[in-house]
C-alpha cells in the first residue's frame, strides 16, 4: 500500500536527520562528547569552539547535507512530479522530519542540536533563493553582533518574511512550514534568549580569531 511506503520514507528522513555528526566525529577522532563541554550543544558552532575548524566544518556540511538528502527522498515516492499538488507538501514533511531528527536524534538519546544547519539543507533543497538570502542575513548579523544564536533566530525570522511578504507565496503549506521553522528555532534557542536578555550570552569571537589553531 502506498501510504505504508510513504510513511516509511518520512521515518527514514527522520533517521537521516538523527545522525549526530558532531557527536560521532567528536568521539571517534577527538575522544570528546561535545554535549559535555562549551555550550553543550551538539552542533557545528560548539564543535568549532571545542575541536576547531577541521572538525566543525565537516559537521556543518554533513548536517546541511542531512536536510538536503531528506527532502530529495521525495524521488522515492509517487509525489516526485513537481506539477502534482502534493509535491511541495511531501517535501515539507520530509524536511520537517529531518529537522526533528536533528533536534531529537534517536541515535543520541534524543539530545541533539538546534537544527539550524539541517534547516539550511531543507530550504536549500526546496527554495534555494530564500536560503541564500537567509544565509546573507545570518552573516551580516553575525559580523555585526558576534552572536551565533541571535544571527540564527533573525535569519529564521527572515524566512517566513521572504516567503509571505517578499515572494508572496500562495502555497499554504509552505507558509505554515516557514512559521513552524521560526517557532522551532525560538524553542531550541530558549536558553540563548534568556542569556541574551540578561546580557550573559557569549559572543563567538573564536570564529574570528586569525590564525586560530584547528583542533
Amino acid at each position: 500500500m502506498p501510504w505504508i511506503w510513504n510513511t516509511f520514507i518520512i521515518f527514514f528522513a527522520y533517521i537521516i536527520g538523527s545522525i549526530p555528526n558532531s557527536l560521532w566525529i567528536g568521539r571517534l577522532f577527538y575522544n570528546t562528547d561535545v554535549r559535555k563541554h562549551g555550550s553543550k550543544n551538539a552542533g557545528s558552532t560548539n564543535t568549532i569552539r571545542l575541536l576547531g575548524y577541521k572538525a566543525g566544518i565537516p559537521v556543518l556540511l554533513l548536517d546541511i547535507l542531512k536536510g538536503w538528502v531528506a527532502v530529495k527522498l521525495i524521488y522515492l515516492t509517487d509525489y516526485h512530479i513537481p506539477v502534482s499538488g502534493d509535491y511541495i507538501n511531501f517535501q515539507l514533511l520530509l524536511g520537517l522530519a529531518a529537522i526533528m531528527g536533528h533536534i531529537f536524534p534517536v541515535f543520541a538519546n534524543f539530545r541533539g542540536g538546534k537544527g539550524v544547519a539541517t534547516l539550511i539543507g531543507v530550504i536549500l533543497a526546496i527554495d534555494p533563493l530564500s536560503t541564500l538570502i537567509c544565509l546573507g542575513v545570518f552573516m551580516v548579523t553575525l559580523l555585526a553582533t558576534k552572536y551565533v544564536s541571535l544571527s540564527s533566530m533573525i535569519a529564521g525570522l527572515s524566512f517566513p518574511v521572504l516567503v509571505i511578504v517578499v515572494f508572496n507565496t500562495t502555497t499554504p503549506s509552505l507558509v505554515i512550514f516557514s512559521l513552524i521553522v521560526f517557532v522551532l528555532l525560538l524553542f531550541t534557542h530558549q536558553k540563548n534568549i534568556e542569556r541574551l536578555l540578561s546580557n550573559e550570552e557569549s559572543k563567538a569571537n573564536f570564529l574570528f580569531r586569525p590564525g586560530r589553531k584547528d583542533g
